[in-house]
């Protein structure tokens, strides 16, 4: 006997990837990752191609892996896929030290981080031709319709 599937932790339109012990502090990693959060998967690629940091190449692999679970996995189509959410944690830290004059010695530390990213399909929005009720309370306090007269 075998033990029963674990449920799916993600939604139907979600597809995940993961990066373990990549060479760079979480510090470093968290502004690559703010630079494509929320955006579309494609725009995301092309950032992540021209930024000039290093760690910018493994954070592409990833999205990309991310992508190719999405379509061959899930079966999500490819041009509707944005990046839902992207998490950095602390890995481990090597420590090594360093010689100092008069015997003394100095601590340096090479951290390592974690990488989580989703993307998710995006629905596609149904147009309705009324105004909804906001928006016309919203043209009324601008004065829409509104004509001056005279001079």
């Amino acid at each position: 006997m075998s033990k029963k599937s674990v449920p799916r932790r993600l939604a139907d339109n979600e597809a995940i990837a993961k990066a373990i012990n990549l060479r760079v502090s979480p510090r470093k990693l968290g502004l690559i990752a703010g630079l494509i959060r929320g955006k579309n998967c494609e725009q995301a690629l092309a950032d992540l191609q021209f930024s000039r940091r290093r760690i910018a190449h493994d954070v592409k692999k990833l999205l990309q892996s991310a992508i190719a679970n999405a379509e061959n996995n899930h079966q999500l189509d490819v041009d509707k896929l944005y990046v839902a959410d992207i998490s950095v944690g602390r890995g481990l830290v090597m420590r090594r030290f360093h010689a100092r004059g008069r015997g003394r010695s100095a601590g340096i530390e090479k951290p390592f981080s974690h990488m989580r990213l989703i993307v998710r399909e995006r629905e596609a929005k149904a147009k309705t031709e009324t105004k909804t009720k906001t928006e016309t309370e919203a043209a009324k306090r601008r004065g829409a319709g509104k004509r001056k007269e005279g001079p």
